[in-house]
């Protein structure tokens, strides 16, 4: 019996880590994200290495974003590994206006919310301090050893 209860365990502990992931706020409409950029070109340098972080808006080079988007924070993990999320603050994204943004800042490796306070994790978008039930928003990220694509 007892080998029995570690295997079920086993199967069925994967189903709770994927719980809350893609759980995002419904009242934030979603935004259309397209990124083409080089992290190595030095208009991009703080991507240059790992740990670095960029903010990228609506008409930078290589950069189309929807209305809806606040931009989007770029952050390099590994050497071939970003991550990317909007810059609207997930839970009361309007508490301070509609112009809100997370930042990074100081903060690192966290984005805060500078209106509420919220802090979120820049590896996974988790909420790491504060209140509130979303993550921040993520968008798939794909580097070919150049180009680094983000959308959604």
């Amino acid at each position: 019996m007892h080998k029995k209860s570690w295997l079920f365990l086993f199967l069925i502990l994967p189903f709770f880590w994927g719980c809350g992931k893609g759980n995002y706020n419904p009242d934030i409409k979603p935004a259309q994200v397209q990124i083409d950029i080089d992290p190595g070109s030095t208009l991009y340098q703080k991507l240059n290495t790992v740990g670095g972080c960029i903010y990228v808006k609506n008409g930078d080079p290589g950069v189309y974003l929807s209305s809806e988007s606040r931009g989007v924070i770029i952050y390099r993990v590994g050497i071939s590994d970003f991550k990317a999320y909007d810059r609207i603050p997930p839970n009361n994204p309007n508490q301070c206006g509609s112009t809100t943004q997370l930042v990074v800042g100081d903060n690192f490796p966290f984005a805060k919310d500078p209106c509420t306070g919220n802090e979120y994790n820049l590896l996974d978008g988790t909420l790491y301090s504060g209140s509130g039930t979303y993550p921040m928003i993520s968008y798939q990220t794909q580097y070919d050893g150049q180009l680094l694509h983000v959308y959604n």
